[in-house]
């Protein structure tokens, strides 16, 4: 059955990968989005990981709308990317008042689905693989997460290596995977080192779900605390995030999202066209 692509002008642009069966799929931004819950990114993940299939699972937030712009190497993460979660309230919001179909059940990110996620590795017995943060956090992050999830073979690498391609560092890495035989690879070295890195090295990862999921093992470790989830619903965790580190963050949160204004101009433009066909 063939996806139905919305967008918000009348002409549509497929995305490059094959679209997620019975997932609405549409474009904000420039961009393209799925419109799935937690639980059916979930269940993607776990029919990925039954049928032994490699499947990378993105997301999209208002960071990497405007990295990608720029970014051959994320353009190349999320064109062969075949499911893109919605990481990003203000976006949902954005799109409501476009009047597209998209709701905050659609919000969907590893923060989101982490304990349904970690309760599905325990009891199918996953093999999950984190590749990045410090050696440390890592190491912690595994125990926390073992003493409860006991089913799940959890193991963590250090993000901190060379990553060029075909240096040794990199060649040993790849060979680490392949040695762990991941069910679930979790890359987690922050945006857009994490997607250039999958990307790149893509064709030489074994066939598991692969996700870009940030700073995960910092939440699992407990050196990073999340924001309390009734704020992510109601589009207040970028808030949090800046309260607790504005130097690092303020230009994320403060500057980069007026970069849009073209992207964001065209899709109101569209959606009044639109809106003045249909009066």
């Amino acid at each position: 059955m063939k996806q139905a692509v919305l967008t918000s002008d009348p002409v549509s642009m497929p995305a490059a990968a094959p679209p997620v069966r019975g997932a609405p799929r549409l474009r904000l931004l420039g961009e393209c989005v799925d419109l799935l819950t937690p639980a059916q990114v979930l269940a993607h993940m776990r029919d990925a990981v039954a049928a032994k299939r490699r499947a990378v699972i993105a997301n999209h937030n208002l960071n990497s709308l405007n990295l990608i712009r720029g970014d051959a190497a994320m353009r190349a993460f999320y064109d062969a990317a075949e499911l893109v979660q919605i990481d990003s309230t203000p976006l949902i919001a954005f799109g409501r008042l476009l009047g597209l179909p998209v709701s905050r059940a659609h919000r969907s990110t590893y923060l989101d689905w982490r304990e349904d996620f970690w309760d599905l590795a325990d009891r199918l017995g996953w093999r999950v693989l984190y590749l990045g943060g410090t050696v440390k956090t890592g190491a912690e992050a595994v125990r926390r997460l073992s003493a409860r999830r006991p089913g799940a073979v959890i193991e963590a690498r250090s993000g901190y290596f060379d990553a060029t391609p075909g240096s040794f560092d990199n060649t040993a890495v790849l060979a680490s995977i392949a040695a762990f035989r991941p069910d679930v690879l979790m890359v987690g070295m922050g945006m857009p080192r994490q997607e250039a890195w999958i990307a790149r090295n893509l064709q030489a990862l074994p066939d598991c779900v692969i996700l870009n999921v940030g700073a995960a093992f910092d939440y699992e470790a407990g050196v990073q605390k999340a924001a309390p989830r009734w704020m992510g619903r109601v589009g207040l965790e970028w808030l949090y995030r800046l309260a607790h580190d504005p130097r690092r963050l303020f230009r994320r949160y403060c500057l980069e999202p007026w970069s849009l204004a073209g992207p964001a101009t065209r899709d109101v433009l569209a959606a009044f066209r639109r809106r003045r066909r249909g009066a």
